[in-house]
């Protein structure tokens, strides 16, 4: 039985010190799957989970195919015949998408803390927990980092302990695409327990300890108190 609690704490202790091993690559693909946010983002207003994590998943599950579903990578336009098997056949990707996000396990619609260290769970139980089964990093989520070494299930049951993920993995992408677009937020990024707290990343409302813009901020806080 896997703890989902303790994968996450392990997940953002991992993000914390997740260097891109292939970043050329990542920054390659990450580019193709900015282009197409605006589709991405119309699951994301049906389903609620943020566009960056449907992005990654479509390239992990078909290479960006947009005639195959982000549940399985079978045809969307068919009844497919993957886990999950029976589905569609749909109208449109998005329409097959919308699907695998709300009436698919894991049911990532249904998820509220979106985190990056609950963000990279849920992703890594989309694909399936047998990695953490084992306790070794998923490479579904960090190949291209530095926290994937080697490590593949090659079919159903079957992990080869040599075997080397040739796709990138989300977080390696989501890394790239943070590149990109400013915007793209996991926000309470806090790995609790042995290892050191995530800190979030400074912002104005949380700048860093000692910095002007921190200064700033107690100097209002203190006016508006004396009102």
């Amino acid at each position: 039985m896997v703890d989902l609690n303790a994968l996450t704490r392990a997940n953002g202790v991992r993000w914390a010190n997740a260097k891109p091993t292939r970043k050329a690559e990542a920054a390659k693909v990450s580019s193709r799957l900015y282009q197409a946010k605006r589709r991405y983002q119309a699951v994301e207003r049906e389903t609620g989970v943020p566009w960056p994590a449907i992005a990654v998943i479509h390239e992990r599950e078909s290479s960006q195919n947009w005639k195959a579903s982000l549940a399985q990578g079978d045809p969307w336009n068919r009844v497919s015949v993957h886990i999950p098997a029976g589905r569609g056949p749909f109208t449109s990707w998005e329409a097959a998408a919308i699907d695998a996000l709300v009436r698919c396990p894991p049911f990532l619609a249904r998820h509220k803390d979106w985190s990056i260290a609950a963000a990279l769970t849920a992703l890594e139980t989309y694909n399936g927990i047998g990695y953490a089964a084992r306790s070794v990093p998923s490479p579904y989520l960090w190949a291209g980092t530095n926290q994937y070494r080697a490590g593949k299930y090659v079919r159903d049951g079957v992990y080869d302990p040599g075997k080397i993920d040739p796709q990138l993995g989300c977080a390696a992408l989501i890394i790239a695409l943070m590149e990109l677009d400013s915007e793209i937020g996991f926000a309470g990024a806090i790995a609790k327990g042995p290892a050191a707290a995530v800190p979030a990343k400074p912002s104005l409302t949380n700048p860093s300890k000692g910095s002007i813009g921190a200064f700033i901020v107690n100097l209002v806080r203190a006016i508006f108190r004396r009102k």
